[in-house]
């Protein structure tokens, strides 16, 4: 029987589904919200690199890089709060949705900001999340 016959047979099959049960899309352990922390921190050296330079093209660069770094912040948050956390997870840790939201808040205000403090509270808010992370695979 060739490959196509035989798959023709297993898609005409009567068997029953197979139901599978994950607590995330794939096995655990391929999330992780070093990878938010990593672009945070990018953030915060860019805006320091930025404060500190009074060359505009170093500064032009600076902001690019900035801004696409606060992006993948927001976007390695939204994978784990849309991926990762389920509402056993958030009915464990109340806050979990209000710190989402704020370090979601806080990547984009980076955008828009060459403030340090700016930084440092993006680093803070992703450290709580990690923190709560790291709780959660006990």
């Amino acid at each position: 029987m060739n490959l196509m016959n035989r798959l023709n047979a297993l898609l005409d099959a009567k068997t029953t589904p197979l139901v599978v049960r994950a607590h995330c899309d794939l096995p655990c352990g391929v999330y992780d919200p070093a990878q938010a922390r990593i672009e945070a921190q990018s953030v915060k050296a860019c805006m320091e690199k930025f404060n500190g330079s009074s060359d505009p093209e170093f500064r032009v660069r600076a902001t690019v890089i900035k801004e696409e770094r606060a992006e993948l912040v927001k976007h390695h948050l939204w994978v784990l709060w849309t991926d990762y956390f389920k509402p056993e997870h958030l009915a464990a840790h109340p806050d979990l949705h209000d710190l989402f939201w704020k370090a979601t808040k806080s990547a984009g205000e980076a955008k828009k900001t060459n403030d340090v403090a700016v930084g440092d509270r993006l680093l803070a808010e992703v450290d709580a999340l990690a923190e709560i992370f790291w709780a959660t695979k006990k």
